[in-house]
């Protein structure tokens, strides 16, 4: 089927449904439905090869003429699209949709329905009938919010054309179902229906609102920060664990017939898997499509997302999640509860700081255990069972969403002096995260971004609250470092070498990890040396430099010429701490020329400076030298750092009038480039930093001369 065939066949199926809407025929509507949501179930962007090529061609003509008639505008896709047939009858469609399920519906139905609408919400052009405050009720009333006031407009859907009042009133004020206006309505305070089937409804996600982990804008360009941290490095993920924070990462690919399939950077087949399911319970359905349509047209619109703001949804959520909380039964369909709190909070800022002075972090922390089934041994202690089978993948999921939103709300909580209050929730917080590290789940990828986001919250946690991460009990199976359990730093060690691995996406990735680590080996001599045991070993092998070799430490030296400043400094950061911030010992165990960025930063080239060894221990940290290094030392170059073959003497066999040449054409050839601004010779200063070494002001006789005979060598030429 072509375009223009598919775009034709699908306009005349909407009219369709329409009428069926208009006269009540509700098995009709769910017959359609059921075939317009089979056509379109992995449907993102509707027309969007034409709106591609329509992009080309104004692209080639601007590089042809050089000149835009007008400046580009964020809404001119909206206004492009306004005469789009398609997109006006997918509009009329959501509307009476919305409409629609405010009557009183067969359950398969109302179904079919919310499935249509959660289709609809995917194209941001057509969200205006789902943007409406009665519409943004409507869905939170379905989804299970039933503590919110509902709205009523009579008027939904007459902009769109379609006078469903009128119609209304023209069949008598009775539809098939039999019901009048009043009675008509649909009381979605109470969705649990005398029609509703029994059966049990697992936790599902639609391929359309599901993240790849963390917000990936930092606060000041989206006022996400799910993952930014402060300072040169703190960054993230709220969609893929970071620092720089995504909220998604969608790539949209060709599909049959011109339409795009939704992809993206990880693919979830929740909803597939949730769609086949048979025998499910009706209200629970209800609540998951509601929840999908509302997360969606939530993330696409920013107008719903200042509504949801003035309707206090979020108020909604964090009742229904208490309720979940005192309830003995486990909670169904929270995935979806969970993802529209982590998108209101990474979406606006205001509603951060109003799910933090109602103590959202409590609420979270309690949610988080009750999903991990948290027990605990003593104050801050959680039960770790190394024997247990793997976490679900279900579970995993939606503690996923509660660290998100959880990072959310205490991003910047590491730049406060916390109460006594404060700390007791932070600690417990912290010893629930050290569980998570610790914990294994079903797949691979999972495990990962679990493990990710507990990386990323803890970097944003006060330091003076992790000292829980080192108190738990030793047993036979824990790795024991000068009286310490050390399982936790351990696993935050592993975590860091799989991400050293990672080929892309390096910095959000792992500016949280080596954060972390750097910030905690400061403050906790236990952690920085177990650290430096592992990272710093005493030096063996001294034929290869540094940054040569698998091992964490040659790993880390690359990445301190990484081009990304970052990730460059925040690697020198780790080892420089590991060496107790020591320049002698960070250039043994780095080289110069790899530590010369940091060394210049902080002023320390001359080897000298400010240290700040008085806030470590005055052991000695284990840093006795190996025999192969007291052996090797005197040939050890201190720039590569490492045993370099013998060379030649170039001078051997020159006179003194050749080697006194030789100097004079090398200060020659520095001066040309000086002079032609090619290059700036530098110097250390006696305060160690890099300052213009102005060679004249040194040689300034020889200088004189050089220039002379530069002088005549030109007018030779």
């Amino acid at each position: 089927m072509c375009v223009s065939a598919l775009g034709l066949n699908m306009v005349v199926n909407v009219e369709r449904i329409i009428q069926y809407i208009k006269h009540g025929d509700q098995d009709n509507v769910q017959i359609q439905l059921e075939v317009y949501n089979s056509e379109f179930s992995q449907c993102f962007f509707f027309n969007v090869e034409e709106r591609e090529m329509k992009k080309q061609l104004e692209l080639e003509e601007f590089r042809r003429n050089k000149f835009r008639d007008h400046s580009p505008d964020v809404d001119s896709d909206l206004s492009d699209t306004e005469d789009d047939p398609d997109l006006i009858q997918r509009r009329r469609l959501a509307a009476a949709l919305m409409w629609f399920i405010r009557t009183k519906l067969q359950p398969q139905v109302l179904r079919a329905c919310l499935r249509t609408l959660r289709i609809l919400s995917r194209d941001r052009l057509a969200l205006a009938p789902l943007e409406t405050d009665d519409a943004l009720m409507t869905f939170a009333h379905l989804g299970g919010l039933t503590s919110l006031p509902m709205t009523s407009d009579a008027s939904e859907g007459q902009e769109y054309g379609v006078d469903l009042q009128e119609a209304w009133f023209h069949e008598g004020g009775t539809t098939s179902a039999g019901s009048n206006d009043a009675q008509n309505r649909c009381n979605v305070s109470n969705p649990n229906s005398e029609n509703a089937s029994s059966g049990a409804a697992r936790g599902e996600s639609d391929m359309d609102t599901q993240s790849n982990g963390s917000l990936s804008s930092t606060d000041s360009a989206c006022s996400a920060p799910a993952c930014v941290h402060d300072g040169a490095c703190r960054t993230t993920d709220p969609w893929d664990g970071g620092h720089d924070c995504a909220l998604m990462h969608f790539e949209v690919h060709g599909g049959k017939c011109g339409n795009s399939v939704l992809e993206r950077g990880k693919r979830d087949v929740r909803g597939e898997r949730d769609e086949e399911e048979e025998g499910s319970d009706d209200v629970e359905v209800w609540r998951k499509e509601a929840m999908k349509a509302l997360c969606n047209v939530i993330y696409n619109s920013q107008r719903a997302q200042e509504r949801a703001s003035a309707l206090r949804l979020l108020s909604g959520l964090s009742e229904r999640l208490k309720k979940e909380l005192d309830s003995p039964l486990p909670p169904a369909g929270q995935f979806y509860e969970l993802r529209l709190l982590f998108l209101l909070t990474a979406l606006r800022p205001e509603l951060r700081l109003q799910l933090q002075q109602e103590r959202g972090v409590s609420l979270l922390t309690s949610a988080l255990e009750q999903c991990l089934s948290v027990k605990w041994m003593d104050v801050n202690e959680v039960q770790s069972d190394p024997t247990a089978p793997p976490v679900r993948k279900e579970v995993s999921e939606k503690a996923v969403e509660i660290l998100k939103t959880l990072f959310n709300v205490t991003h910047d909580a590491h730049r406060n002096e916390p109460d006594e209050e404060e700390c007791a929730l932070y600690r417990r917080l912290a010893a629930v995260l050290r569980h998570c590290m610790l914990l294994s789940c079903e797949g691979e990828e999972l495990d990962v971004e679990l493990k990710g986001h507990a990386v990323n919250l803890l970097s944003a946690l006060p330091l003076q609250c992790l000292d829980v991460l080192l108190s738990g009990r030793l047993s036979t199976s824990s790795v024991e470092w000068e009286g310490l359990n050390m399982d936790c730093v351990r696993s935050l060690l592993q975590f860091l070498e799989r991400r050293l691995d990672a080929g892309h996406k390096l910095k959000e990735k792992l500016t949280p990890v080596l954060n972390l680590l750097t910030e905690s080996s400061k403050v906790h001599r236990g952690t920085r040396h177990y650290l430096k045991q592992q990272i710093l070993p005493p030096l063996r092998d001294l034929s290869l430099r540094p940054e040569q070799g698998t091992s964490v430490r040659s790993r880390l030296v690359r990445l301190m010429t990484h081009v990304d400043t970052d990730i460059k400094h925040c690697a020198a950061e780790l080892l420089f701490v590991l060496c107790k911030e020591n320049v002698r010992r960070f250039v043994k165990y780095t080289g110069y020329g790899n530590a010369a960025g940091l060394l210049a930063a902080r002023g320390l080239l001359s080897g000298c400076g400010p240290y700040h060894q008085s806030q470590y221990s005055s052991d000695s940290d284990s840093d006795s030298d190996t025999e192969e290094y007291r052996h090797a030392k005197g040939r050890i170059n201190p720039v590569t750092g490492r045993v370099e073959e013998e060379q030649p003497d170039p001078m051997e066999g020159m006179t003194e009038e050749e080697k006194e040449a030789e100097a004079r054409k090398l200060i020659w050839m520095f001066n040309r480039l000086s002079r032609d601004k090619i290059i700036q010779p530098m110097g250390v200063t006696a305060e160690g930093r890099l300052a213009p070494l102005y060679v004249e002001q040194r040689v300034r006789p020889l200088q004189e001369q050089i220039r002379e005979e530069d002088s005549e060598e030109d007018l030779d030429e």
